[in-house]
């Protein structure tokens, strides 16, 4: 089983987020967290879809894979919410995250994330996407929950799993949780392609 072979690796997380540990906690996996500063910068001319795989690549290459046994594994991901043709990032402070927010509401919009998985011998990149449709908040809801959850490091200026999912969020067409971070069946797949099991 695939399980079995990844406790064979040293698995290595390059993210800062903590539902992104949570979440590979939640697959039963050991890893280790390996952070660094990344300026998300990108070409604006790139498609929304490459901008996540791009920027997913960036941090996977802050890890030198060439420093490290054969039986490594590094996961590297990228999230960002688009609505029509604007990407939304993290928002700087309350003002940015409250208009964010008005942006989705009664919307819906797209999250993606771009992961890439590799060892030293093999890197895979794609790009996971769902569709979130937000019921219609108020100024009242989006001024309670910025300052009540202070989500300047989530893309989109909200986290699925936390109030304003609760109470806002109509639908989701597509990976929960991607939305939340990371794509966890899309990474299990390219994990099981990475080190040939099965």
């Amino acid at each position: 089983m695939l399980i079995d072979t990844l406790n064979t690796y040293r698995i290595l997380l390059a993210s800062k987020s903590p539902r992104r540990r949570e979440l590979m906690s939640g697959m039963g996996l050991d890893f280790e967290v390996v952070t660094f500063d990344v300026e998300e910068s990108y070409d604006p001319s790139l498609p929304p879809e490459e901008v996540v795989k791009y920027l997913s690549r960036i941090k996977l290459s802050l890890v030198d894979l060439s420093q490290y046994d054969p039986k490594t594994l590094v996961v590297a991901c990228d999230t960002i919410v688009v609505v029509g043709d604007r990407i939304l990032g993290k928002p700087h402070d309350a003002c940015e995250a409250a208009e964010m927010l008005r942006s989705l509401s009664g919307h819906t919009h797209t999250v993606l994330s771009g992961l890439t998985v590799a060892t030293p011998q093999r890197s895979l990149t794609d790009c996971c996407a769902s569709e979130v449709t937000f019921d219609t908040i108020t100024e009242e809801e989006i001024d309670y929950y910025v300052r009540q959850y202070r989500p300047y490091d989530k893309a989109g200026a909200y986290g699925v799993q936390e109030w304003i999912g609760y109470i806002g969020i109509r639908s989701i067409h597509g990976s929960f949780y991607n939305v939340m971070g990371l794509p966890t069946c899309m990474l299990w797949k390219m994990m099981k392609e990475v080190v040939k099991e099965g």
